[in-house]
């Protein structure tokens, strides 16, 4: 339980980091800066969700998308939710592995919405944690 904790004030503070750097004006370097704080907030929510699972769930899931089906399985996400977290992995994978101007523009577009939605995942396990 103490992992799932650690996990859960983790996650919250990259999203506090994202939503920050969503707030500041549009530059070329906030938007790459952006896309870098998705990137591990990415990480820090589905690695969440991983110990939420495994724990409190007894599901079993290795892989961001496999623990996205799951958390809709589960009820913490529903299925537009789920859908939008399918596409985040894509778009974390794209991020991740390659630098292609039109692809940042794209994903930059879309990380208000990836917030919203992580944010919404995350308030949803600590809310089921704690009731626990």
């Amino acid at each position: 339980m103490e992992q799932l904790r650690d996990r859960l004030e983790s996650a919250s503070k990259a999203l506090d980091s994202l939503a920050e750097a969503l707030r500041m004006p549009f530059s070329v370097i906030v938007r790459d800066a952006s896309i870098q704080r998705f990137e591990y907030t990415f990480e820090s929510v589905w690695k969440l969700l991983k110990a939420y699972l495994g724990f409190l769930e007894g599901i079993a899931c290795n892989s961001p998308k496999q623990c996205f089906r799951q958390a809709l399985k589960a009820g913490l996400l529903s299925v537009e939710d789920t859908e939008v977290c399918l596409t985040m992995t894509d778009d974390r994978n794209l991020t991740a592995h390659t630098y292609i101007e039109a692809v940042a523009v794209a994903i930059h577009r879309r990380l208000p919405e990836y917030h919203t939605v992580m944010h919404g995942l995350v308030a949803t396990v600590r809310t089921r944690a704690e009731s626990t």
